[in-house]
């Protein structure tokens, strides 16, 4: 983890830098994405903690810088979920990370026991989906069930896939700081 990362600041000044200006779906770059996910977080009446987890829940992918264009094979999962997590955990309890490090297995989850979800999955998520594991069996399906923070993982694995549309007009990413600082355990 970039040990430069150590402040709210820090985070923020990542999400507005060059690597979030990349596309990270087929219209949208990680910025837009974060931003429109937490926008679906507000108007679903999503606490703040999750609001926090839908914004931030991709972060892993800024400081893996492991985003590659549609048009060239993923060979392995950089596990950005976990990668966030930990990042994230500097800052923020369970309530934040957990939902963003089980937002790809909540991904699989849906695509198990939701053939619309799966057919409806983006391109990217589609060719994710296949480094990530592919669909659940039933007995991790049963499993994933039991995993405390499992709904709101599902809540923000939601979110991130109604967060790729062009154009859409969000709020700034300095308009969550409050929120996070509010959030933050530690500084």
């Amino acid at each position: 983890m970039p040990a430069d990362l150590t402040t709210i600041s820090d985070l923020i000044d990542l999400y507005n830098g060059p690597d979030a200006q990349v596309l990270y779906d087929e219209v949208v770059t990680e910025q837009q994405h974060a931003l429109q996910c937490a926008a679906c977080a507000v108007a679903a009446g999503a606490p703040p903690s999750l609001v926090a987890a839908a914004l931030l829940h991709d972060v892993g992918h800024l400081v893996l810088r492991d985003n590659q264009p549609l048009d060239v094979a993923l060979e392995r999962d950089h596990q950005h979920d976990r990668a966030g997590a930990t990042l994230l955990a500097r800052w923020f309890d369970e309530s934040v990370t957990e939902p963003v490090r089980l937002h790809v297995t909540a991904k699989r989850y849906l695509c198990a026991v939701d053939s619309e979800y799966a057919a409806g999955l983006s391109a990217s998520s589609t060719r994710s989906l296949v480094v990530q594991g592919g669909p659940m069996s039933d007995a991790e399906v049963a499993e994933f069930e039991k995993v405390p923070w499992a709904a709101e993982a599902v809540a923000v694995r939601r979110w991130d896939d109604h967060g790729k549309v062009a154009d859409v007009a969000v709020r700034s990413f300095e308009s969550y700081r409050p929120l996070l600082d509010l959030l933050a355990t530690v500084y």
